[in-house]
């Protein structure tokens, strides 16, 4: 299992009160993929650099978590069917052994 970090932006019409449940929704699709969540952090609302879809805003969210690298895929698939994630990119996260290596080096 790899792990990954997953930007996620919600719509700006979700208030705030209800984020934390639509955040559990994106979580548990990670687990039905059969992944493991490790971290959640919340960077607010922010402006986007021009208007999309008629919303010039978003909530983002970045997960960190571990998932078999061939569901992936079918888990982009099921996030882009789903309403409440306006935009989602995920990428492999750098190992932290690495991080400290490449430090070291330095």
């Amino acid at each position: 299992m790899n792990r990954y970090e997953g930007m996620f932006i919600l719509p700006e019409t979700i208030k705030d009160t209800d984020l934390e449940a639509e955040l559990e929704k994106v979580c548990e699709e990670i687990k039905k993929a059969g992944g493991t969540i490790e971290s959640k952090t919340r960077l607010g609302k922010r402006a986007f650099a021009r208007r999309m879809h008629k919303q010039e805003s978003g909530h983002y969210v970045i997960v960190t978590f571990s998932l078999d690298q061939q569901q992936i895929q079918p888990l982009m698939q099921r996030f882009k069917l789903n309403e409440t994630v306006f935009r989602v990119q995920i990428v492999r996260a750098v190992a932290k052994e690495s991080v400290a290596a490449a430090s070291a080096k330095e």
